[in-house]
């Protein structure tokens, strides 16, 4: 029985359903990832209809859907092991994690209709997991692409093409880092990090990391962080900038 679906469960609040919903996804993600090898042996086509469950723990299971009628809360994709041999595993896994997206919001939302949330209430669920990337953008490494261009600091809040730009280069993110929410939804300001690896970021042309609070560009040819005084780019120019070069590297293709 999923712990987190009976008449015991606590939840009353925004930020409560949220951390439900951050602990099934946690869960679901362990079994597209660091645990494939061991779903895709679980998710045997000859099996009866499977489906891939994610609990509030952290932990998650291949199993059988609830026999309850109604269920308790609702069912994740039925007959996710069928599908298993018939299509490029790559895509496989990228069509489960669809499916389990769509579970978790649907199981997030049935909490913010039974405990009764208002307006305000669900608009802080969502705009806390909506700061998440998908389950899809996680397995399909969207997500890592997205934070590497997003730059040394995943917490701007920015409208402007971050993949461009940002402030304050704090550091610089090599793996999955997901910002937190803006500061005034309450307990919604918690960031929630998969992994991250951090070290200081230098201008490429100055050699510095001063003005932290200062407009950044990254290259997209050598990924290195430059100020946009050092290299003459305004946040206005730099958003129609689709594929941004540094003088170095724009320099070496002349030459070439």
């Amino acid at each position: 029985m999923d712990p987190g679906a009976g008449a015991h469960y606590s939840a009353r609040t925004a930020e409560e359903v949220f951390r439900d919903f951050r602990g099934r996804r946690a869960g679901m993600i362990k079994a597209l990832t660091n645990d494939v090898e061991k779903f895709y042996q679980l998710c045997d086509p000859e099996k009866e209809n499977l489906c891939l469950y994610g609990y509030p723990n952290e932990t998650w299971e291949v199993t059988l859907p609830a026999e309850e009628v109604p269920p308790e809360i609702p069912e994740p994709a039925l007959g996710i092991n069928f599908a298993r041999d018939g299509m490029n595993e790559k895509d496989w896994l990228a069509l489960v994690a669809v499916h389990s997206d769509s579970w978790l919001l649907a199981v997030a939302f049935y909490f913010a209709a039974r405990f009764g949330f208002d307006k305000e209430a669900r608009r802080r669920l969502f705009n806390m997991i909506n700061n998440l990337p998908t389950i899809f953008e996680v397995v399909t490494g969207v997500a890592k692409k997205q934070n590497k261009e997003k730059g040394p600091n995943s917490t701007s809040k920015s409208n402007k093409p971050i993949s461009k730009m940002t402030s304050r280069p704090e550091s610089h993110l090599k793996a999955t880092k997901v910002a937190a929410p803006p500061k005034d939804d309450d307990e919604s300001g918690e960031e929630y990090e998969e992994e991250e690896e951090r070290d200081n970021t230098l201008c490429g042309s100055c050699g510095t990391n001063d003005g932290k609070d200062e407009f950044w560009i990254c290259c997209d040819s050598c990924e290195r962080w430059y100020h946009g005084k050092c290299v003459k780019i305004t946040p206005a120019r730099a958003e129609h900038i689709k594929h941004y070069k540094c003088p170095d590297c724009s320099n070496k293709r002349a030459r070439a």
